[in-house]
């Protein structure tokens, strides 16, 4: 076998490998070392997770994507340093991963009751929504045990109000964290049965 023949069977070869290759719809994110920070760390993870389910739903360039603070699932119109930063961090792992992220901030709040149990976007969430064509919001709601901070995230499609993605993970109550939930407690004075160590 000549030296043009191994040459033009080696280039067949590459373009059905490169044709084999899909297109992925999100950007995808160089492998690094990840954050030292524990709440960095597993607020990334769990980004990572919403990314994933939601890498063939929502192109990059299709419209921007909303994002609500973190609040406390027992005080809608509430959140904490700790809702606040974690949002943060959420968002910025979806602009890592390429999505433009719109930051709501709402004069009320992202929740509402519905019937007294189910939870659904408040209206003032809507307005924003077709002001900004957005395809997708990020909501995200905690609970503080003994021992945890329970945190669930959601992404919902608004015009039908359809989750496309969610992810539960739990963080520990440990000094930082509680700290954290307690700086910036919106609207109210701190339980005084709150679980201390």
């Amino acid at each position: 076998m000549t030296i043009r023949t191994l040459w033009v069977a080696a280039s067949l070869l590459g373009c059905l490998v490169l044709q084999g290759c899909g297109v992925s719809p999100t950007r995808s994110i160089e492998a690094g070392a990840p954050p030292s920070n524990p709440l960095v760390r597993e607020n990334y993870r769990a980004a990572e997770s919403l990314l994933a389910q939601l890498r063939y739903r929502l192109p990059l360039k299709r419209g921007a994507i909303l994002i609500g603070t973190l609040v406390n699932t027992d005080a809608l119109d509430r959140s904490s340093t700790f809702g606040r930063i974690t949002t943060d961090q959420i968002s910025a792992r979806f602009t890592m991963a390429g999505y433009p992220m719109v930051e709501m901030k709402l004069r009320n709040r992202a929740y509402m009751l519905k019937d007294q149990a189910e939870l659904m976007l408040s209206r003032e969430v809507g307005e924003l929504v077709t002001s900004h064509n957005a395809q997708a919001v990020v909501v995200g709601t905690y609970a503080v045990s003994r021992d945890q901070v329970y945190i669930n995230l959601k992404v919902i499609q608004p015009q039908r109000g359809i989750v496309l993605a969610a992810h539960d993970y739990t963080l520990p109550l440990n000094d930082e964290n509680r700290l954290l939930l307690l700086r910036g407690w919106r609207n109210t004075a701190w339980p005084a049965t709150y679980p201390a160590r």
